[in-house]
């Protein structure tokens, strides 16, 4: 079971890391609304298929779907805008790059929600080494020139503090219904179709210019980013708690650069790879399997004759 958990961990963090070059190449021929609504849509109608071949009938619970549209504000409607819209002024890799901050938010909302999730030495030490991997990616000693970009990184934190608290909301109030992954991402990825379906005349009104590679991005978008990966996100948060589910965004950052060098050309430096290595280091070090060996009584005794 933990094998498994581990392998969706890894397939999220490759599937969201990528998201953000979807995002961009989309963003070459749709608005960020139509972007935002086509991945959605195309992810609720694959969830769709996953429920008919499986033969799962949809919940009539109300309060159900009440929750399920709470997150699909939270988890979908209003980042997928944000994001999309920060896209037009700044790099795939800066958008995936200030994801990572997902968990910072989340870890604050957990401690003052959930019991369960209080801070631990692991968790913080696993925080930390992640933070300062994000920052050593990012290259913070350069400085940040964010006199043309400041509301588009805002808006992105603004999308990351929506993915927290949607964390938060869905351990508390979803993972202990024990509702089926594959109805809950389906329920939430549908809502959020509708609520921006009703939003189109607003948001996702210009001109639509379709290419292969627009056409492509959002249904690797939409199926995986979106849909199947969202099945992942509730058995990993269910497994491993709201902090550490969240902990995938630390990853996100390492795939978008990864991306953009190969796929954008962007170059690369040194602290990018030393970054990657403190953000698996911070993984580990949150679930506890990164500890320093104390060392045995003939140790030290050696220690103390040296």
């Amino acid at each position: 079971m933990e094998f498994g958990v581990t392998v969706r961990f890894a397939l999220l963090a490759v599937v969201w890391g990528a998201s953000f070059l979807f995002i961009k190449v989309g963003l070459g021929g749709l608005s960020p609304g139509q972007v935002a609504l086509a991945r959605v849509a195309l992810g609720a109608l694959a969830l769709a298929a996953v429920l008919v071949v499986r033969r799962r009938p949809l919940p009539r619970d109300p309060v159900l779907w009440g929750h399920l549209a709470v997150v699909s504000v939270l988890l979908c409607v209003v980042p997928f805008l944000l994001f999309s819209w920060a896209e037009q002024y700044i790099p795939s890799g800066l958008a995936s790059i200030f994801n990572a901050t997902t968990p910072l938010v989340t870890m604050l909302l957990a401690a003052a929600a959930l019991p369960e999730e209080r801070f631990t030495p692991p968790r913080v030490l696993g925080l930390l080494l992640g933070f300062a991997g994000v920052l050593t990616i990012v290259g913070v000693w350069h400085g940040i020139d964010v006199s043309h970009q400041l509301t588009a990184q805002l808006a992105c934190l603004g999308a990351t503090t929506c993915y927290g608290a949607c964390f938060v909301y869905m351990r508390r109030f979803l993972s202990p219904r024990g509702t089926d992954p594959v109805v809950v991402a389906f329920g939430q990825t549908a809502s959020a179709t509708v609520i921006l379906g009703l939003l189109t005349p607003v948001i996702a009104v210009t001109p639509v210019h379709l290419s292969l590679p627009v056409v492509g991005s959002m249904v690797a978008l939409g199926v995986f980013g979106t849909g199947l990966a969202y099945v992942w996100n509730t058995r990993i948060i269910a497994a491993w708690g709201a902090a550490n589910a969240s902990a995938v965004t630390y990853l996100t950052p390492v795939v978008g650069v990864l991306l953009g060098v190969l796929v954008l050309g962007e170059p690369v430096s040194w602290n990018q790879p030393a970054g990657a290595l403190l953000v698996i280091a911070g993984i580990l070090a949150a679930h506890g399997k990164l500890r320093l060996r104390r060392a045995t009584p003939a140790e030290a005794e050696l220690a103390d004759v040296k």
